[in-house]
């Protein structure tokens, strides 16, 4: 069994309110949701307007398979024109931990 994490650092753009940032937010969590199958939440400077990080985790029982969905998973953050990717933290564990 294997285990993969990922946390988005994420700067958003003109958002006055956190009102505005759920509705910036709410979209990423739910893509990811809904188009990979992880587990994906806001989990991190929910009382900041412009600053968020949303995490995810996998678990599978291919490696190769956890790596690709999670290089999925960053492509589609980093590609979003709404927020600017800070940072990305990856942590994968296996049988071996």
């Amino acid at each position: 069994m294997y285990v993969g994490t990922l946390s988005f650092d994420l700067l958003l753009g003109d958002v006055h309110s956190l009102k505005e940032k759920r509705s910036v937010v709410r979209p990423i969590v739910a893509e990811l949701q809904r188009k990979y199958a992880v587990s994906a939440a806001e989990v991190e400077h929910t009382n900041l307007h412009r600053r968020a990080v949303v995490g995810l985790a996998l678990v599978s029982g291919d490696a190769g398979h956890l790596s690709d969905v999670l290089d999925r998973c960053e492509r589609l953050v980093a590609g979003r024109p709404e927020v600017e990717l800070l940072s990305v933290r990856r942590r994968f564990h296996g049988d071996d931990d």
